[in-house]
């Protein structure tokens, strides 16, 4: 039970790799704070899952592209914690086209969940982790596109290049307070929305992949509660994947990326 008693705020956890990791945090006795859109059908059933297996939740809505929302989301938090201990970087969108047809709208879009998103709900966490609360951990959800030049993915990448800028920026400035802050980056993992978008999706990268498949979501749990717990407790600033070897060689499956890319056209 490595985070017992912990507040942790896991956005974007109605499913895929944010309902894992905040199903996972439950499971080691953190109080978790599951955020997602307002009217997201996902989130109450991470939240029921959770108290299923007897951990504690609450779903907080907020869109964090929108800092009125985020400033909504985290006074709430603190009105009914006090504290937080624990934040967890993964609402993201993908925004997949072409450096020829992505639109001003689909830049931003991207830029502001991804990259101001993250931005904005790391001081805000930072506020309530800093004296008197004795510090905590940021964890921001990247990805290897944003160090690996990954066609049609040009947006998604610009935003978390500039997340692995601020874990460094944020590691330094906040290092005072004891708040310390780090990326990991899946790899191929087999959530809904690449399954929808390639249904063969699982077949081509793990075609790539050293270890001959992709993840599951569940295998992103443990690289997170390291980063949450006190078993990290020396570790700042730093970039690490989880990605079954595939970064080591970085190499693509085309006829994923082009499934993925039409299924994507026109949203």
């Amino acid at each position: 039970m490595k985070l017992t008693d912990k507040i942790a705020l896991v956005t974007g956890a109605g499913k895929g790799i944010g309902r894992a990791i905040a199903e996972g945090f439950a499971s080691q006795g953190a109080i978790v704070v599951v955020n997602d859109l307002p009217n997201s059908p996902d989130a109450p059933d991470t939240v029921a899952a959770i108290s299923a297996k007897g951990g504690q939740a609450v779903f907080f809505g907020g869109d964090v592209s929108k800092t009125a929302e985020i400033d909504a989301l985290f006074e709430r938090i603190k009105n009914t914690f006090g504290r937080l201990d624990v934040l967890v970087n993964n609402a993201g969108i993908t925004g997949w086209g072409t450096v020829w047809d992505t639109s001003e709208e689909m830049f931003d879009a991207v830029m502001n969940t991804n990259l101001k998103g993250t931005f904005f709900c790391s001081v805000a966490a930072a506020r309530l982790m800093r004296h008197p609360n004795n510090g905590g951990s940021i964890i921001n959800i990247s990805t290897k596109a944003a160090s690996l030049g990954i066609k049609n993915l040009s947006a998604y990448a610009a935003s978390k290049g500039g997340i692995h800028a601020l874990t460094k920026q944020f590691a330094v400035e906040l290092a005072p307070h004891n708040i310390r802050v780090n990326t990991f980056g899946p790899g191929a993992i087999n959530v809904e929305r690449n399954l929808h978008d390639d249904p063969d999706y699982a077949t081509h990268w793990g075609a790539v992949i050293p270890m001959g498949r992709t993840g599951q979501p569940e295998e992103m749990v443990g690289p997170a509660i390291f980063l949450a717990s006190n078993d990290s407790s020396f570790v700042t600033g730093q970039l690490f994947y989880a990605d079954g070897g595939w970064s080591v060689q970085g190499r693509l499956p085309e006829n994923s990326l082009d499934a993925q890319l039409k299924s994507n056209e026109g949203k």
